[in-house]
């Protein structure tokens, strides 16, 4: 008898399991509990100890214009994310309206993403260029082949360098509609840490 042929499910579960994209999910999220677990005990310490963070970020909101925060983020998130959008989340709550800062943050991100990929990209015509990145970037570049989306929403959600999966996902020539989908779950991160960041300093 012919053996009943494998749903598509069941062969991309076997084979997520088989090139560990599980493990690679699992440690990454115990990875992003503790820097957040982290941020908010930072954020409590300082709030309790040394000066109220409503003080402070009332402070950086009379003293520094919406505009260059925002632009300071932007360019973070599009070159490989070098400031924690947890410290940008935390200021939007001492802005007048919190809830549309968070949602500009969450767009902001993911069009930085989306710089990012078109980036990555435009490395693809540049051979010294690329073939310099691509030695930066084995790592990133190697994920991306094996998981393609499934590692664009890790990077979306998760606190991983979410830029550099933007990166790579251009220079492997990423399906750019499905890339935008994945990369929408950009939005998600910033509603849970909003809660929880809001939440802390409530």
């Amino acid at each position: 008898m012919e053996k009943p042929k494998k749903s598509r499910f069941k062969l991309l579960h076997q084979y997520y399991k088989y090139t560990g994209f599980y493990r690679f999910i699992w440690s990454n999220t115990k990875k992003a509990i503790l820097p957040l677990v982290i941020v908010i005990a930072v954020l409590l310490y300082v709030n309790y100890k040394v000066i109220s963070i409503n003080e402070m970020m009332v402070y950086i909101t009379q003293n520094f214009s919406d505009i260059s925060i925002f632009s300071v983020f932007f360019i973070s998130e599009s070159f490989l994310g070098l400031l924690p959008p947890d410290i940008f989340i935390a200021w939007t709550k001492s802005t007048t309206t919190p809830l549309l800062y968070l949602s500009i943050l969450a767009i902001l991100s993911y069009l930085g993403g989306v710089i990012a990929y078109f980036m990555g990209r435009s490395l693809l015509l540049i051979p010294l260029i690329n073939e310099y990145f691509e030695g930066k970037m084995s790592k990133h570049i190697k994920n991306m082949q094996k998981w393609g989306g499934f590692l664009i929403a890790v990077g979306a959600l998760l606190p991983l360098p979410f830029a550099m999966a933007c990166l790579a996902a251009g220079m492997i020539n990423f399906s750019k509609k499905h890339f935008f989908l994945f990369a929408s779950l950009r939005i998600f991160r910033f509603v849970i840490y909003g809660f929880a960041i809001y939440s802390a300093l409530s």
